[in-house]
């Protein structure tokens, strides 16, 4: 089993920085992807970063430039560096992770970022 604690959500104004954290715990080995994923009132789950083992990112139109994704496979964490934000940033931030070698897919608990003046 493996379990996903998240933190650093909080609120903002227009244009300041967040940096978000997402602890690993349990049996987990490094072939994994770790990534975030946000969910805004009345809209569908998206994915917003994602970092795959040996590096590969990605990122949505709507941060890329703005945010970025990093792992550190030593702590089991990935971390979400959030910049310029907008209030359409605003929702709720997941942490999720797929284990290559179980196939089986994890989500954090959620943690709140609110962008406004």
């Amino acid at each position: 089993q493996v379990h996903l604690v998240e933190s650093g959500g909080g609120l903002v104004q227009p244009g300041g920085s967040l940096r978000l954290s997402c602890a690993a715990s349990g049996s987990i080995f490094n072939l994994y992807a770790i990534g975030w994923y946000r969910q805004a009132p009345g809209k569908e789950r998206e994915v917003v970063a994602t970092a795959a083992y040996g590096g590969i990112k990605t990122y949505s139109d709507s941060v890329k430039g703005r945010f970025v994704i990093s792992r550190d496979d030593a702590m089991k964490s990935v971390y979400l560096e959030m910049n310029s934000l907008k209030p359409e940033d605003t929702a709720v931030y997941f942490c999720h992770l797929t284990d290559f070698a179980t196939r089986n897919t994890y989500w954090g608990q959620g943690t709140q970022v609110t962008v406004s003046s």
